[in-house]
């Protein structure tokens, strides 16, 4: 083999050629990548970025449809600091537009988990789930970073931004910083195909950008919810804010918590303060000025459903070991009928008789609360016939022996874990409907009727160490049962630490548990932070409109023909987001009578 030697100057002259290249080849590498995922994926800090290089999205008029983008710093050794990040309006068909106010976007911040839930799919770590938005939305002004300085030397610290905020930030070479973006479609949008360009900018002035197209299908979701649901109460909200129940500004917050429900198809529960208040006979006093303010509520926030408070007589005593645990005196029984009879006419009179529901017990878990269902059950019923009452308990009973509660319950409401078709299809087929809910991790219970073929088996249990995935399929599930809505205890219950330990500890840390809104406080925000959870659950009720307008087009055989490949059952579910979103649009295809788009 033939040797060859360069000599001093040829080496040098080699060296400094290969220095050059490197230079060019440095210099021409963008500072940044951009990387597009769907709303279901996650992209950990120091992952390797993945995903596509443009956004391709579909959604109907009226619709909410969320991408994210990934920021990745590329260059060996630089870091990046982004100032600005934009989505261009979207021009359509006929000069049609889709504004920037149509847009959100949000930097995603990561949470620990620090033990991990109970059967969790994923191990403990960070996870992306704040969404931090880059404008604060009371004041329409940018959240900054916290800061402090003098005027001048010896004058005391003046403090200024936040803990937690959107825009500038920091990005060192293998890092990831993900963004939110929400685009609502409006309802008045002409169908077909939007351009514009998504654009992240850098100090210094560099910046890189993305493709985005929308495609908006010729159909338009309804204004509220068509999936029943009752996600809990806001008690909870005043301890992360340190404000009082009664104050004015625990008002302004929890209306703004019933709006951030009202924005992701969850019905806010009606505030106790625009309800009609109650005589001591049991009577109602309709007062003009709290029902104008409760009408403009349901019209405004297109709430389909509702609780109607329990009666506040006739209580029977949460522990069943009183003598009298299912007695109910005379003189409180005529005032707990009146109370639900002046009720229900209140309701009829203005047309909200079908939304409302009897939230009447919760687990009744001993023969006792069996018992004492039938006892208020029949209260209601005797005083105001067509007053649906939910009791949250499975469609079989939880002992054979146990007495029949058939005739006191409307609406059934097992856990997820505690479903079972053939007894759900018993129920639906004598008219009473079904709901669904989730609690924790609560596996199916011995006296499930078919526990040898479920009781290893797991459904899409609510928790920041699962896909997000699990939190959009269930509206999936609940069609192939025929189940008609969907309970949750609570989306602001207490946790550990909102913002670095998010975890509903029950002894076990259950993370994210009943948690689904942050407190804007580290934001400056006096009201809610969203989850990308609650946005796939909101995705997921929106899902649900597919079904219902595909039904009113082509038949229920032709929704179930698509259901069945994504939701068989709570355990034998998809876990494969793309397969859901191809099956969205699907339905839209069907939905329209034409070509879906397919994603490139």
């Amino acid at each position: 083999m033939r040797r060859v030697t360069l000599g001093g100057a040829s080496l040098m002259a080699s060296l400094l050629a290969v220095v050059f290249c490197a230079q060019v080849q440095a210099a021409d590498e963008p500072a940044v990548g951009l990387t597009v995922l769907s709303s279901l994926e996650r992209i950990q800090q120091h992952e390797a970025p993945f995903g596509k290089p443009a956004a391709e999205l579909g959604a109907a008029k009226n619709e909410v449809e969320s991408f994210q983008v990934v920021i990745a710093a590329r260059k060996a050794g630089e870091g990046v600091r982004v100032v600005a990040a934009e989505l261009s309006e979207l021009a359509g068909p006929k000069d049609a537009r889709i504004g920037k106010d149509c847009v959100k976007i949000f930097r995603e911040e990561y949470v620990r988990v620090r033990q991990s839930t109970p059967s969790a799919e994923l191990p403990p770590g960070l996870y992306p789930d704040p969404l931090v938005p880059l404008v604060n939305p009371l004041t329409g002004q940018p959240i900054e970073p916290l800061n402090q300085s003098r005027e001048r030397w010896g004058e005391p610290l003046v403090t200024r931004g936040c803990d937690m905020y959107g825009l500038p930030f920091e990005l060192f070479p293998g890092q990831n910083q993900p963004l939110w973006v929400d685009v609502h479609v409006p309802k008045d949008a002409p169908a077909g195909t939007y351009q514009g360009t998504f654009r992240v900018t850098l100090q210094g002035g560099r910046s890189a950008e993305i493709p985005v197209t929308l495609t908006v299908w010729d159909f338009a979701l309804p204004g509220g919810p068509t999936h029943r649901n009752h996600f809990g109460s806001f008690g909870n909200v005043a301890r992360w804010f340190d404000v009082k129940h009664d104050s004015e500004r625990f008002q302004q917050i929890e209306a703004r918590y019933c709006q951030a429900m009202a924005e992701h198809r969850i019905n806010p529960p009606l505030p106790g303060r625009l309800l009609p208040t109650v005589k001591p006979d049991g009577s109602l006093e309709i007062v003009a000025e709290r029902h104008a303010a409760l009408k403009q509520f349901i019209d405004e926030l297109h709430v389909t459903d509702f609780e109607v408070p329990r009666a506040p007589f006739a209580r029977l005593p949460h522990s069943t070991l009183r003598p009298d645990y299912k007695d109910i005196a005379p003189e409180q029984r005529e005032k707990a009928q009146r109370y639900y009879r002046e009720y229900y006419a209140y309701l009829k009179q203005n047309g909200w008789e079908k939304r409302a529901y009897v939230y009447l017990l919760d687990e009744p878990n001993v023969r006792e609360n069996y018992e004492q269902v039938l006892v208020l059950g029949q209260l209601v019923h005797e005083a105001a016939p067509e007053l649906q009452v939910l009791v949250v308990e499975q469609t079989y009973p939880h002992e054979p022996t146990w007495p029949d509660i058939d005739a006191a319950v409307d609406i059934w409401c097992p856990l997820w874990s505690f479903i079972d078709r053939d007894t759900v299809a018993q129920k639906l087929a004598q008219g009473d409907e079904v709901w669904s809910y989730t609690a924790l991790v609560q596996r199916s219970p011995s006296y499930h009727p078919q526990y040898a073929q479920v009781k290893d088996k797991h459904p899409p249990y609510w928790h920041l160490d699962r896909p997000l995935l699990a939190y959009r399929v269930p509206t999936w599930i609940n069609r192939q049962y025929g189940i008609t809505g969907l309970l949750y205890w609570s989306t602001v219950t207490t946790v550990i630490d909102p913002w670095y330990n998010p975890a509903f500890a029950h002894p076990r840390h259950y993370n994210g548990g009943g948690f689904l809104f942050y407190p804007g406080t580290p934001c400056g925000i006096d009201g809610p932070i969203a989850s990308m959870r609650i946005k796939a659950l909101r995705d997921g009720m929106e899902d649900y409109e597919y079904f219902a307008l595909l039904e009113q087009r082509a038949g229920p055989q032709a929704v179930r023909k698509i259901v069945d490949r994504i939701a068989p059952s709570w355990w034998e579910y998809c876990r494969d987001p793309d397969a859901i979103l191809a099956a969205r649009r699907e339905l839209a295809q069907q939905i329209t009578g034409t070509a879906a788009p397919q994603p490139r």
